[in-house]
């Protein structure tokens, strides 16, 4: 297994997530009218509530929030509709939820909205890189000291070089965009983008190469997988969106051998048995209960339930 990224956040409101220790499950909440898989379900806040409450049971450890679909061949909305649709929803989960809630935007003045409301992480599908808001997003993370899940994206699929090498260079070109707002590499997530900038193929592609993307520039990166229910899916095996569930945990099993340390889902119960097992299977023999030092992350852990906070500085949110 792959030496997985170790990070530790508490947030303002005493929630804490701590990535490497074990496969983490997203929960994707969506409340747009539109969206691929399951538009309109959730179409009011106590159905959300319900149905994050269900997620946190099954075994979802954050929550991600969109209020915009970001299917093939979407029309963005404003900002303020965005916002109008987002807040009255998360006024009703963050407060009533015991796991941290992320926001599903690339637009600053929602995440800004989000953050005074007091959500955890931002889930940005540009990357920081939203041509139309060149570098707010990354500055409203600062000002806000949240983490940010940097996911990989492009108009097109014609990438000119390697495909994963293009994706590196991307990844550096929001890191130092990060770093010029103020905002520490220590607070991104790297998603790969499957389906974002990529034909069915490039998504088997970098599937097969995530172990590329943890671990590059002699740092091991926090990976955000996002295959769930996605068309590269439905292409290799010729089944309908609602039949993609267990191919999705195919490939977040392979994702987590490779490194991945965040799985986002739509079917939070199987999936999160997936990982589990997974994890069972690959940390198998590491003896992490009895303090020796844990072949996927390089440091010492305990029976203690939160000693992983010793393993890297602690980031405060």
């Amino acid at each position: 297994m792959m030496k997985r990224a170790r990070r530790s956040y508490r947030f303002r409101d005493g929630k804490r997530l701590i990535l490497g220790e074990r496969t983490l499950v997203m929960g994707i909440l969506n409340v747009t009218p539109d969206s691929f898989s399951d538009g309109g379900q959730w179409d009011t806040p106590e159905k959300a509530l319900l149905h994050a409450r269900q997620m946190v049971e099954d075994g979802a450890d954050i929550i991600d929030v969109g209020a915009e679909s970001s299917r093939p061949g979407f029309v963005p909305i404003s900002a303020a509709e965005e916002i109008k649709r987002l807040r009255p929803f998360l006024e009703t989960l963050l407060p009533n939820l015991p796991v941290p809630v992320s926001v599903d935007t690339f637009k600053a003045e929602t995440a800004a909205m989000a953050a005074e409301l007091g959500v955890h992480l931002l889930n940005d599908i540009w990357g920081l890189q939203y041509a139309e808001e060149p570098g707010r997003m990354a500055e409203t993370a600062a000002r806000y000291d949240l983490p940010v899940v940097v996911m990989h994206n492009q108009a097109g699929t014609d990438y000119g070089k390697d495909l994963v090498e293009a994706m590196k260079d991307f990844f550096k070109e929001s890191r130092r965009i990060a770093q010029a707002a103020g905002l520490p590499e220590e607070k991104l997530l790297l998603d790969p983008g499957i389906g974002f900038g990529k034909t069915a193929e490039q998504n088997l592609i970098v599937q097969r190469r995530l172990a590329e993307l943890s671990e590059w520039d002699g740092k091991h990166w926090p990976i955000l997988l996002g295959a769930s229910r996605k068309s590269f899916i439905g292409a290799a095996l010729g089944l309908p969106v609602e039949e993609r569930m267990e191919a999705t945990g195919a490939a977040c099993v392979l994702g987590i051998a490779a490194g991945v340390g965040v799985v986002r889902v739509h079917d939070v119960k199987p999936i999160a048995r997936m990982c589990r097992m997974a994890d069972a299977i690959l940390d198998s023999g590491c003896e992490s209960q009895l303090g020796f030092l844990h072949p996927c992350c390089d440091c010492m852990i305990s029976s203690e339930p939160q000693s992983s906070i010793a393993c890297e500085s602690l980031v405060q949110s």
